[in-house]
C-alpha cells in the first residue's frame, strides 16, 4: 500500500490463486483476479495511462503507465503467461527467474505479487529453507537472523559498551588565526583603542540630543504660534512679491506710454542727461 498498490479488498497477503493453469483466455483471468479484489489496483494503473513528458515520447516510448500486479508462476504454466499479456499493467514472470528488477522496480520495495499454486509451492525448492538448502542454487540457502537483541539503541547505551568508547573529543583553539575587523568586532577595538567604549556612549548620546531636537523643533512649528508665525511670513513674502510685481508693471506702463509718443530712446535716462550736463 506504501509503494500505491490498492490491496485493501484482498483477502490475504501473499496472494496464492489456485486453478489459474486453467484459464487460457485473458477474460477468465481477469475475471479470476477481479474476484480475489485485485480490480482496484487494475482500475488505477488503466487510469494512470499518459502520454510521457520530454523528448522521451519520440523514442519509442510515448506512454507511460503505473506498475501493477505481478504473477509468478510456475514453468510449466504457460498459458497464465499468454493469458496476461494484454491486461495494462500485469507482469509475469516464472518462479526460477525472480529478478530484482520486476519485485521492486524503480528500486521501491512492496510489489504486489500474486502466486500461482504450484509456483508458492516450489520456492522451498528454489530458494531453500532454513533446515534445507536450495536444490536449484548451489551452495545457496536463507540468511538466519545472528542477533538475540535487535534492540539497537540499547545495545549502544548499555554500560557495557559505553565503557570501551573514548571520550567525547573537544577541539581547544590554541589560538585566533582569523583576522577580526576592528570596525565590528567591539573587543577587538577596545583593545586597540581604550576609549572606544566611551566614545560610542559619546556618540549614542548626541545621536539622541539631536533627535530630541528635532522632535522638539517639528513639535513647535507644528504648534498653534508656529502656524502663525509662518503664517505672517507667508503673508510678508506675498507682499513683497506683490510690490514687487507693482513697480515693474508700473515702469512697463512708463516706457509703453513713452513708445507710444515715440519719446523713448533706449539707453536715454534722466542720469545720462545729468552726467552730460
Amino acid at each position: 500500500m506504501a509503494r500505491g498498490h490498492r490491496v485493501e479488498n484482498v483477502p490475504e497477503l501473499p496472494l496464492v490463486v489456485d486453478g489459474m493453469n486453467g484459464l487460457a483466455t485473458t477474460k477468465a483471468l481477469l475475471t479470476s483476479l477481479e474476484q480475489f479484489g485485485c480490480g482496484d489496483d487494475l482500475s488505477k494503473v488503466r487510469k494512470s495511462r499518459k502520454i510521457r513528458a520530454g523528448h522521451g515520447k519520440y523514442r519509442n516510448s510515448k506512454y507511460v503507465m503505473r506498475k501493477g500486479p505481478l504473477i509468478v508462476h510456475g514453468d510449466d504454466e504457460g498459458a497464465v503467461k499468454r493469458a496476461a499479456r494484454n491486461l495494462p499493467g500485469v507482469d509475469t514472470c516464472s518462479v526460477t527467474r525472480l529478478n530484482i528488477l520486476q519485485l521492486a522496480p524503480g528500486g521501491h520495495l512492496g510489489r504486489f505479487l500474486v502466486f500461482t499454486k504450484a509456483a508458492f509451492k516450489s520456492l522451498n525448492t528454489v530458494f531453500g529453507t532454513h533446515r534445507a538448502d536450495s536444490q536449484q542454487k548451489k551452495g545457496y540457502h536463507l540468511n538466519r537472523t545472528v542477533m538475540a537483541c535487535t534492540d539497537l539503541s540499547r545495545i549502544i547505551n548499555s554500560d557495557q559498551v559505553q565503557a570501551k568508547l573514548r571520550g567525547v573529543r573537544q577541539n581547544v583553539r590554541a589560538h585566533n588565526k582569523t583576522k577580526a575587523n576592528p570596525l565590528k568586532s567591539k573587543a577587538l577595538m577596545l583593545r586597540l583603542n581604550p576609549y572606544a567604549t566611551k566614545q560610542r556612549e559619546l556618540i549614542a548620546k548626541r545621536e539622541a540630543d539631536r533627535h530630541a531636537k528635532k522632535a522638539a523643533a517639528i513639535k513647535a512649528k507644528r504648534a498653534k504660534a508656529g502656524k502663525l508665525a509662518k503664517n505672517k511670513r507667508t503673508a510678508l513674502y506675498h507682499d513683497l512679491q506683490g510690490g514687487m510685481a507693482a513697480a515693474f508693471k508700473a515702469a512697463e506702463d512708463v516706457i509703453a506710454e513713452e513708445e507710444k509718443q515715440g519719446n523713448y530712446v533706449p539707453g536715454d535716462t534722466d542720469e545720462e542727461e545729468g552726467d552730460d550736463a
